[in-house]
């Protein structure tokens, strides 16, 4: 079944279709789909993975630890989360089966689920006209620039706009993006301040760039 992606520039039309979206597997397993959040004319447009445990609990992006930490790192670099759309490149929250009353386990959604989330990413990014995009972690990388790209090779630096690598149909022309670790992977790191300094650095260049 594919995503059914009403024809609507209108982002809780967006939101109430996907609610009801069963183009991949990972929607029966998730309490709920978890789509973007932030206002419709924001010059920022923040893509991560997928939702995590707390997201899909309380269905909206980047409120569990690795949102807060991520609040932490946009404040320290001079960018307001509040004036930027924050989303995830899959909407669904995939996990392992965990213990009673244990946090599920995240899982890194493959190649299949990410293509059938684009739709619905694409059409975020058609209503939202975004001038600047920030890329967080592999996952969503994959899912604007394709399948080659590294994020440890390209974080921190000013990149052409998603659309000039891959599929330039999908994405209304901005002007800069920069990708980035994802912040759940400051969590994970032995030196999580070292780790944390290094996204603000990158977030810093963007910001800088903005001005």
């Amino acid at each position: 079944m594919s995503a059914i992606v009403p024809d609507t520039a209108d982002l809780e039309q967006l939101r109430e279709a996907a609610r009801s979206c069963q183009a991949c597997h990972l929607y029966k397993d998730a309490i709920q789909t978890v789509f973007g959040a932030g206002p419709d004319n924001a010059r920022i447009l923040v893509v991560g993975e997928q939702p995590g445990d707390i997201e899909d609990q309380r269905g909206a992006p980047f409120v569990g630890p690795a949102g807060k930490l991520l609040d932490r790192a946009f404040d320290q670099a001079g960018l307001d989360r509040a004036a930027m759309y924050v989303t995830n490149a899959v909407k669904h929250f995939k996990h392992r089966p965990a213990a009673p009353g244990k946090r599920r386990i995240h899982q890194t959604p493959d190649r299949e689920e990410i293509v059938a989330c684009r739709p619905w990413l694409v059409a975020e990014f058609a209503r939202i006209q975004p001038k600047a995009v920030v890329v967080l972690g592999a996952t969503a990388a994959k899912a604007l620039f394709g399948p080659a790209f590294r994020v440890t090779r390209s974080r921190g630096e000013l990149l052409p706009w998603p659309g000039a690598a891959q599929h330039p149909e999908d994405f209304p022309p901005g002007e800069v993006a920069l990708a980035t670790i994802h912040p759940s992977a400051v969590l994970r790191a032995d030196d999580r301040d070292g780790a944390f300094a290094g996204l603000v650095a990158d977030l810093r260049v963007l910001a800088d760039s903005l001005v």
